[in-house]
This record gives C-alpha cells, structure tokens and sequence, in this order.
C-alpha cells in the first residue's frame, strides 16, 4: 500500500505543533503569570530567648566646661595646650586687667584716706563726749547752787545752754562717725567688687581635666561667655543613645549594656543605662538614653559636638516560653499584624498578637497561632487567600562554589 506523503506531512506537523502547545501551556502554568507563587515555610515552634535593644550613639563626657571671661576683653595669655591635663585651680589663660590695677591702688588710697577720715571723727566723738560730759556737771552743780539761792537763774540758765550745746555737738560726732564708717563700707564693696573683677581675668580650671578644644590665641579679643577653651573629664565618658521608639519597649536605667566602639570594634566595653530622658525626638522617632562605661575606655575620640560613634546592644530579661515566628514571616494586611497560615495546601492570613523581638529575627507570639503551624516566611511575590504556592527550600538557588564572581 502506497502511502501519501502529503498526508503524513500534515500528522508529523500537527504533532509538532501539538507538542508545541503542550510545552507552551506547560511553561506557562509553571513558570509563567499562571504559575504557582513560590514559597518558603515554618513551623511555629514554643521557645523562649532574651531579647535585646539596639542603637547607635557617640561618645560624650558627662561633664564638660567651657572657660572664657565674664567680661569683653584681650586674651593675654593661654597657658595650655589642647592634651594638657590640668588640676581644679590651674591657671588656664589670662586676659589683659587694662586698667584694673590702677583701679585698685586707687581704692587702696581712698581707703586710707577713709581710715583717716574714721579715726578724725573718733576723735572728735571722744573730744564732744568729753564736753558734754563736763557740761553736764556743770549744769548740776549750777542746779544746786539755784535751789539754794546762790546764784541767779540767769547764770543757771546759761549753763543749761551750754549742756544742750555739748548733747548737740556729741549728736554731731556720733553721725559724723557712722557716715565715715558707711563711706568706708561703701568703698570696701566696691573694692571687693573690683577684685572679683580682677580675679576673673585669670581663668583658672574649674576641677580636675583634659583640654579639648583651645578656641582663642594670644591678642584675640573675645566677648563675654566665649569660651577661650573647653575642659572634660575623662572619667565622666557615657554613650548619648538614640532607640527607635517602636523597639524601645523595656528601656529603663540599670539595664546592662555592650559597647562596641567604631575604633574598637574587636572588643566590646561593659556599660549600663545611667539616664532615660523623658524627652524624646519626634522627627526621628527616637527615643535617648545616656549609657555609662563600667571602666571609662582609653583612647576614644570625643568631639566638641559629636564624639565617636558606638554601637549598643541592651539586654533585656528572658521572656516566659511561648510561640515563636521569624520576623520575616509578619505581614500587615489591611490594617492587621498576621501571617500567612498554610491551610489545606493553601495559604490563609492569620491576625496575631506579638510581643518581644530578639536581634535575630524572633518574634514573640501570644496568640493566634498553635505549635506546629507551618506558615509563610519568604514568597516570591505578594500573597491572597487560596493563592496556588509551590514549597521550596529558597527563593534563589545558590551559585554553585567556584562559580565566577
């Protein structure tokens, strides 16, 4: 029997074409827009861990000075250098006193002059005292001569005149004593004011530090409240932290703190939350705290600002045992905190409640789930209820070790 060619052209083609389709609808239905979203699960697993908080904070000193005059003038002298550790009373700088010291010698003159003046008037005082004295023994004796008729009321009453005279003049001393001595009082404030003046052009250290910062040479005029330098001290260094306000749940003084400075990352420094400001920044959502070194590290660079940069882990007590869940595996759908819940194959979303987090992605989970839950960690691409999944170890295949970088 003689076969036709034609004929079995076309079935040959429609076969092709037939497997054509089939491998189309095939890549279509598993790797195309049809196919099933791949996905990675867990299973919800009762655990405990200690969570912990982190931030980033720089180093500052706890109690820093600046030093500068209380008055505009010259900087004459600074006597230390930026390094230089100085002692409480150590001169520091000076400034020029300009005409401070002629000011002085004048008031020490005006003084003198005052003492003077107040032995003068005590002079006086004692000579009308005297007086008054005599002239009141005269006016007795005069009294008892009248009352016996020996001399005339006359001559009485001139004696009685001469006794008001000598009050008059007793009254006069005793004043001119108390204006010298309120005149010497005056002068001596203002004395004590211009020392005070005097004084506060030598700036001296106000306790025990380092220099920081020298902000004013020799020659340069500063005003009042410019600081010429800058003091800390170095046992004072504490972390000034900033937390996110969402992960800032159990921040509290006394927690016990890891410091990992940016110039020694290799070795973390013991420390404790000493302060939580009540205050926290509502541009940043952040919430600062001060972090206390147990030993003050050497060799940290403290800025007049900004100081080094620190990394710092709190932690926090152990949590109760409870469920837990990646962090990965959280969603939020339409205003809900859930999961993805594999039910029947398919995926379902589950509202939970969480508690703490640990730094290693661990989420507490105080309801909504039960042990042994497989649920959603990673999906290649957002999920819907009854959405077809394909379980898979990893989204990405790992290269192959070898491969080209």
């Amino acid at each position: 029997m003689k076969r036709n060619p034609l004929l079995l052209r076309r079935v040959v083609l429609a076969a092709l074409a037939l497997v054509l389709i089939g491998g189309l609808v095939f890549m279509v239905l598993r790797t195309g827009p049809l196919a099933p979203t791949r996905v990675t699960l867990t299973q919800v697993r009762p655990g405990q861990f200690s969570p912990a908080i982190f931030g980033i904070g720089t180093v500052e000193a706890r109690r820093s000075w600046m030093v500068g005059p209380t008055a505009a003038g010259r900087v004459l002298a600074v006597k230390v250098d930026v390094g230089d550790t100085v002692k409480a009373g150590q001169l520091l700088a000076e400034m020029d006193p300009v005409d401070l010291d002629q000011r002085l010698a004048a008031l020490d003159a005006a003084l003198a002059h005052a003492g003077s003046t107040q032995a003068a008037a005590q002079a006086q005082l004692t000579d009308a005292t005297a007086r008054r004295t005599l002239a009141a023994t005269n006016a007795r004796r005069n009294q008892n001569l009248a009352d016996q008729n020996f001399i005339s009321a006359g001559a009485l009453e001139a004696r009685m005149q001469e006794k008001a005279s000598a009050d008059a003049a007793l009254q006069a001393a005793q004043a001119n004593l108390t204006g010298t001595g309120q005149d010497m009082a005056r002068q001596k404030a203002e004395r004590a004011g211009l020392q005070q003046q005097r004084d506060n052009v030598r700036l001296l250290a106000p306790a025990d530090g380092v220099v920081t910062s020298r902000d004013a040479e020799a020659g340069t005029t500063v005003v009042a409240g410019q600081p010429v330098l800058r003091l800390m001290d170095p046992t004072s260094l504490w972390v000034n932290l900033r937390v996110d306000q969402g992960r800032s749940a159990g921040l509290a003084p006394g927690l016990k703190a890891s410091i990992v400075l940016r110039s020694q990352s290799h070795r973390p420094l013991a420390g404790q939350v000493a302060r939580v400001e009540l205050l926290a920044d509502s541009v940043t959502e952040e919430r600062i705290a001060q972090v206390a070194f147990n030993q003050p590290p050497a060799g940290v660079a403290i800025g007049a600002s900004v100081g080094e940069l620190a990394e710092v882990t709190l932690q926090l007590p152990e949590t109760p045992p409870s469920l837990l869940v990646p962090n990965a595996s959280i969603q939020n759908r339409q205003g809900e905190t859930g999961v993805w819940r594999m039910e029947g194959g398919k995926p379902a979303f589950a509202p939970v409640r969480l508690g703490a987090r640990s730094l290693d992605g661990q989420v507490q989970v105080l309801s909504g789930l039960k042990a042994g839950d497989e649920v959603v960690v990673y999906s290649q691409k957002a999920l819907t209820p009854g959405t077809r999944v394909q379980v898979v170890d990893a989204l990405v295949k790992p290269e192959p070790k070898g491969a080209a970088q």
